[in-house]
């Protein structure tokens, strides 16, 4: 089995994009800016802020986290996207999901100024992507595709298989894939013998929060896997949708958990705070 670790093209795209960074301070008069939204006291949501905040200094961006309570009102967290959407100093902005009970997806979707949108959440982006004029790649699957790339792995005239439909990973991707004109296969949890449409996949992309749901039986030898799902068992330990155990002895490649997508999300990230930025001047 082929690990394709996230490792070597971080430090290829961060060194390029650090680069990037001093030239577009001596034109701008400032670094390219992120602002990141933390609503409540989720863990893992916690973590992945500080190494957005970490991976940004890193390539010599400022950037802020704006903290708030879980029961805080939608009015009140409206009120300060509106502030970032007016700030010039700020290129992009993020608002952390999960989001509580409070803040309804549909409604939190439209606050962020679209040429800030850097997660690429916005139906005006969203719509600019799924017809072939993207303003912003969305970071997971604009990550997975970066990942391939680096490794060689062809995806035009390819039978693909995505597992899930989240307007975060699933949907995005399956255009992204459409676009690099593979045939696209596409599973959920009403299709029925998801494992056997599965296993007509050269690619295989499993993003359907569901621990050690793809098993030995939904692959083909010769696949290659890339495992979206995060999950942390009692012991702390760090797992994804694939049952890795099953799959052990496979010819295949596969992305790790962690170590794959997670690092290649932020990057494309910052590159989408970058081009925000120079946009701006």
């Amino acid at each position: 089995m082929i690990l394709l670790s996230a490792k070597p093209v971080v430090q290829k795209r961060r060194a390029e994009l650090l680069a990037k960074t001093d030239a577009i301070k001596k034109r701008l008069g400032r670094a390219p800016h992120l602002s990141v939204i933390l609503i409540g006291d989720d863990p893992a949501s916690q973590v992945y802020v500080d190494r957005k905040a970490n991976a940004a200094m890193k390539v010599g961006f400022t950037s802020e986290t704006i903290r708030f309570p879980k029961d805080i009102s939608a009015n009140a967290v409206l009120k300060r996207v509106r502030e970032l959407n007016s700030e010039k100093k700020v290129d992009g902005i993020l608002i952390q999901r999960p989001l509580p009970p409070q803040l309804r997806e549909k409604d939190v979707s439209l606050w962020v100024d679209p040429a800030k949108d850097v997660d690429c959440l916005h139906p005006e982006n969203i719509g600019l992507l799924v017809t072939g004029n993207p303003r912003f790649m969305p970071c997971t699957p604009g990550g997975i595709l970066l990942l391939l790339d680096h490794y060689g792995i062809t995806i035009e005239g390819k039978t693909v298989c995505v597992i899930g439909r989240s307007a975060i990973v699933g949907k995005p991707l399956a255009s992204l894939l459409l676009s690099r004109n593979a045939s696209l296969i596409q599973v959920h949890r009403s299709t029925p013998d998801a494992a056997s449409l599965c296993k007509l996949g050269d690619l295989v992309f499993v993003a359907a929060g569901s621990k050690g749901l793809l098993k030995r039986n939904w692959l083909k030898p010769g696949s290659v896997v890339v495992d979206v799902g995060i999950h942390r068992d009692g012991a702390g330990k760090i797992t994804g949708d694939v049952d890795t155990e099953s799959i052990a002895d496979l010819p295949m490649a596969l992305t790790p958990v962690p170590g794959g997508v997670g690092p290649m999300t932020i990057q494309v990230l910052l590159e989408n705070t970058f081009t925000a930025a120079s946009r701006q001047g």
